[in-house]
């Protein structure tokens, strides 16, 4: 065959596989079975065992004839490399949605679990194959089958907790934030684990622990060494991408570096999606993060679907319904199944949470699926699995995957809290924007996540092409959907409020740039919704307001002239590193639509560059002013917040506390009628 007869093979082999893919995908997902299974069972079809091998007209030996190639490999090798650049922008998409100082600061407790899954499900998945292969446990097929029994498919067990509503429940940050332990983890097994495999079959020397750690540390020594490289200097090398202007050419770079580290790390013997993973997690953290997800949407939306194809297709049907593969098959399945409900479960119980709890958090870190088939793909390519291994291990990838939602689905229709001790989790509620159009939901959302981050939330998302993210800070969690033009978000009844002024602010700041936000969201509905909201309050957050920061004889007649001598207050007390830009900046934001509330409240803020920090000045008028306020009544109590506009700070949950503490009737009166500032200042604070 020339290479023209190669190449037009092999482009009707992608088109024939990409139709197989969404057409299976979406039947999966119509009968409630995820759409990777869907676009497995596509390969599995069309592959070369089953209907790809049929001769047709014009193709003697099939559509996708039985590869002769490497050992295992029963596509062809140009196939195959499609299916290998996937499993790269797959990788390198997983570690752009895992922010790893965040994610460390706020995950305690899920990584624990996740570790605790991750050990006990290595240990298990091995000895799987000490007994049935009847071999040690440091044959390379035992290591292998260790290392795919460690990975969760985070994807999938969002998508269940999200319809559900619980992704903001105890059980579901605990779940999702072990999850992405499971992959940092897996991903640093993966290196030793192939390190150790290397050193076993080269046949140099006898096998001796000392060896054994030799060649895994160098193996960790990398991964390491990578990783923090690429930590320390990610602004850096966001910087240098960022010199190529245009956001498709340095998110194209951004690929780029990923591919060129796959390929450093598979010549040093370790797995290509290793580097892939270091880059993607390396750029975390950078503020083209986002932007570089975006941009390669496409490229994983037909990349990704065509690697689950591949891997379908190396699956010998034969094989795996032979009697040795389904008996081994079942004991593995088992033994995975019950990894991660004892291996998680059992920590969660010593992290406060009841039988009930830890039953939900294992039972969601059950589906195996992308990162185990990707594993799977490299064992079978480098020797160490054969076509029945490999059966096996896609049969604990379907059955896992098939098992997880009506395992998890019922643990959590069992009624009772998750948790030793009820926590405000376990009272949520749900608010739903609906707007004009799906790319007007986006920019709400994406501007929302940004300002969630630039206020010290860790957000995650759970898969790219899932529209399910989840927002944490202490004890704050927010689960957050997309689809199409609506957005809901999902929370504790207590920080509801918080979420409100969020969102709310974010409308405001586009409604000059998108004119169909005007048509799509009622901001004053809104405003009186938050206004008549209860929520939380945090004393740590109205520590903030100070004293000496407080007058309660506002001289002004004006909103111009109250926010300027509340400026001038600040300014006073040395905290404005730039007067003029602050009251600029808080006049432009007034300018947007009036900060006036309801019952006597203003609340002028804005963000600028006149502060290195967060500080809030309060003002008393009792006879009030006209401050175009939402009832149309005159405003007595001014509390005026400037926060650094590009610095973390918790700006707009300022705003919802000090709104919560002033919903109250005799608070309010008190502050306004306090008699010297510093009781004023403990009011403000703590309440009445």
């Amino acid at each position: 065959m020339n290479l023209t007869e190669l190449m037009s093979e092999l482009v009707l082999q992608i088109g024939i596989i990409l139709f197989a893919v969404r057409f299976c995908g979406r039947a999966a997902k119509r009968i409630g079975i995820p759409p990777v299974l869907g676009e497995l069972l596509a390969g599995v079809i069309i592959g070369p065992y089953a209907l790809g091998g049929i001769p047709v007209p014009g193709f003697s030996q099939g559509l996708f004839p039985l590869s002769q190639g490497a050992a295992g490999i029963a596509v062809s090798p140009e196939l195959y490399a499609f299916a290998t650049v996937a499993s790269i922008i797959l990788l390198f998409a997983s570690g752009l949605e895992t922010d790893l100082g965040l994610f460390l600061r706020y995950s305690l407790a899920g990584g624990i679990i996740g570790v605790g899954g991750a050990i006990f499900s290595f240990v298990l998945g091995g000895l799987s194959g000490v007994f049935l292969l009847h071999t040690g446990f440091m044959d390379p097929r035992c290591l292998f089958l260790g290392i795919l029994s460690t990975a969760t498919s985070v994807g999938i067990t969002a998508r269940i907790l999200s319809d559900q509503k619980k992704m903001d429940s105890p059980e579901g940050v605990t779940i999702l934030a072990a999850a992405v332990f499971d992959d940092v983890l897996g991903i640093i097994m993966l290196a030793v684990v192939l390190g150790i495999v290397a050193l076993i079959t080269s046949g140099q020397g006898a096998l001796s622990a000392t060896g054994i750690l030799i060649i895994a540390g160098k193996a960790f020594g990398i991964w390491l060494g990578f990783t923090v490289l690429g930590l320390v200097f990610s602004k850096q090398i966001a910087a240098f991408l960022k010199k190529f202007k245009h956001s498709y050419d340095f998110s194209i770079l951004a690929l780029g570096i990923a591919l060129l580290l796959a390929g450093f790390f598979e010549k040093q013997g370790l797995a290509m999606i290793i580097g892939a993973y270091i880059a993607g997690l390396s750029l975390s953290k950078t503020d083209i993060a986002a932007v570089v997800q975006e941009r390669i949407h496409g490229l994983y939306e037909f990349f990704v679907p065509l690697f689950f194809a591949v891997m379908g297709m190396m699956v010998n049907v034969r094989e795996i319904l032979s009697a040795p593969v389904l008996i081994f098959g079942a004991v593995y399945m088992a033994l995975a199944i019950f990894a991660k409900i004892v291996g998680c479960g059992g920590p969660a119980l010593l992290l406060g949470f009841n039988a009930k709890g830890a039953l939900r958090i294992g039972a969601g870190m059950v589906p195996r699926g992308e990162v185990a088939l990707i594993i799977a793909g490299i064992g079978l390519a480098s020797g160490v699995l054969d076509n029945q291994l490999f059966g096996v291990i896609i049969l604990m990838t379907f059955v896992t995957t098939l098992a997880a939602p009506p395992l998890l689905s019922f643990s959590l229709k069992i009624p009772g809290f998750g948790t030793r001790k009820p926590v405000k989790n376990d009272d949520s509620a749900a608010a739903v924007w609906e707007f004009e159009s799906g790319e007007i939901a986006g920019l709400v959302l994406d501007t929302l996540l940004k300002d969630l981050r630039s206020e010290g939330f860790y957000v995650q998302m759970m898969n790219i092409d899932e529209g399910l993210s989840q927002a944490r800070k202490d004890d704050i969690a927010l689960s957050i959907t997309e689809e199409e033009r609506v957005v809901t978000i999902e929370t504790a009844k207590a920080d509801m409020p918080f979420v409100k002024t969020s969102v709310y602010e974010v409308i405001l700041r586009l409604n000059d740039a998108v004119q169909k936000l005007k048509d799509s969201s009622d901001p004053g509905a809104m405003k009186r919704e938050i206004a008549g909201l209860e929520g939380r309050t945090s004393e740590q957050i109205l520590a903030l307001i100070q004293s000496q920061c407080i007058t309660l004889n506002l001289k002004g007649e004006t909103k111009e002239e109250v926010i300027t001598e509340l400026i001038d207050l600040l300014n006073n007390q040395g905290k404005l590193e730039d007067r003029d830009l602050a009251l600029a900046d808080v006049f432009q934001r007034e300018k947007t639509m009036s900060t006036g509330m309801q019952y006597g409240i203003a609340l002028p803020h804005a963000k600028t560059d006149g502060v290195k920090d967060i500080f809030v000045a309060v003002g008393i008028k009792k006879e009030g002013i006209d401050f175009e306020s939402l009832d149309g009544e005159k405003s007595r109590l001014f509390i005026l917040v400037v926060s650094p506009r590009k610095t973390s700070g918790p700006h707009v949950q300022f705003l919802a506390a000090i709104g919560t503490v002033l919903k109250d009737d005799i608070t309010r009166e008190a502050v306004i009628n306090a008699n010297d500032v510093e009781h004023a200042a403990i009011l403000l604070q703590h309440g009445q």
